[in-house]
């Protein structure tokens, strides 16, 4: 049975910076990645790596956001910084057996599973 535990979330004001962590195990994966959903909207891709290192972001968080992996890419990362209101969101770690989640424009549709998320709230 797979795991993906998020951890990290919080409360912070404008301007402020947050870092995710997801622990990853039993699962097998070319893709691992984040998406988001806020209250009465679509779940959102945020960024994604590939098994081969290349990464995306969505436009809104390009300069801002920084994914990585550890060493044995059981751990993913997300690095948030100059976070404002918009970001505002349950933050979830995910992972795809594929490649889809990582090259797809309705990326978050492609993520085969996924954490229970951590809350990020960015006041103003």
């Amino acid at each position: 049975q797979g795991r993906l535990v998020e951890s990290g979330g919080g409360s912070v004001q404008t301007g402020g910076s947050l870092t995710l962590s997801c622990a990853a195990s039993g699962y097998t994966y070319n893709c691992m990645g984040w998406f988001r959903q806020a209250p009465g909207k679509q779940p959102e891709g945020v960024a994604a790596i590939a098994s081969d290192g290349s990464t995306r972001y969505t436009d809104s968080v390009k300069g801002r956001f920084t994914i990585s992996q550890n060493n044995a890419k059981n751990t993913l990362y997300l690095q948030m910084n100059s976070l404002n209101p918009e970001d505002t969101a349950m933050y979830y770690c995910a992972v795809d057996s594929g490649l889809a989640a990582c090259y797809s424009r309705s990326w978050p549709l492609y993520y085969t599973y996924w954490g229970q998320g951590t809350q990020v709230t960015v006041s103003s």
